[in-house]
């Protein structure tokens, strides 16, 4: 796949075929990705790839959590207020999501039916966690994240995987550090859902939109 290609139709998957993904091609994948820009060269990522039945016991317990009110404790806080366009742009995606889903605005049982399928990753068959080194300066480990996030997701995409970036698999880090015996001294970041794509699915094809050049650029001359 040509590189423009996999940057302009890449998309976040939002049901997944149940087939596991093989290690050797996550292994490949990961592979490259390695060589993902870093501040310093400092490649301060630390991943952890779950599948099989340690990832299923973690699907149903973060999605218990959520079912069951626990407020998240994410150790990357998660924004509280966004200027009126960035709200615009979250509002509009979360509406297009519904409406390929046939979810009515009112029925809040659908929402929560939506939302748990989220925290349960919308059952992809891997899951890669991105941790760094609680001692590190955040900001720019994060910026290094996510280099490598984007540039594994590209791969991905170019092997005919999907992927979705998610936060909803990082806000109860403490269950992740207990079942995934990850150390306290890790900040969990975020993850990746990743397998291949439902392509029946309405979810997974919904128009997307972006913002357009002159939005977001400053030209000088």
């Amino acid at each position: 796949m040509d590189l423009f290609q996999a940057v302009t139709t890449r998309r976040s998957i939002r049901r997944f075929k149940p087939d596991p993904v093989p290690e050797a091609l996550i292994r490949e994948i990961i592979e490259a990705a390695r060589w993902s820009p870093s501040w310093g060269n400092t490649q301060p990522w630390e991943i952890v790839v779950a599948s099989g039945e340690p990832l299923e016991r973690y699907k149903k317990a973060n999605r218990q959590r959520l079912m069951d009110g626990v407020i998240p404790e994410p150790d990357t806080r998660m924004p509280e207020t966004w200027p009126d366009t960035l709200k615009r742009r979250y509002t509009e995606v979360g509406k297009r999501v519904l409406t390929a889903l046939e979810i009515a605005r009112g029925d809040n049982e659908a929402r929560l039916r939506y939302s748990a399928d989220m925290f349960s990753f919308f059952d992809a068959p891997c899951l890669i966690l991105f941790c760094v080194d609680k001692e590190l300066a955040r900001e720019y480990a994060m910026l290094d994240i996510g280099a490598l996030q984007q540039t594994i997701c590209l791969l991905a995409h170019g092997r005919g995987l999907g992927s979705c970036i998610l936060a909803a698999s990082v806000r109860y880090p403490a269950l992740i550090r207990e079942i995934f015996t990850l150390p306290e001294t890790k900040a969990v970041i975020i993850g990746i859902a990743l397998g291949y794509p439902d392509g029946d699915a309405p979810i997974n094809h919904f128009p997307r939109e972006r913002a357009t050049l002159d939005e977001f650029t400053t030209w000088l001359r």
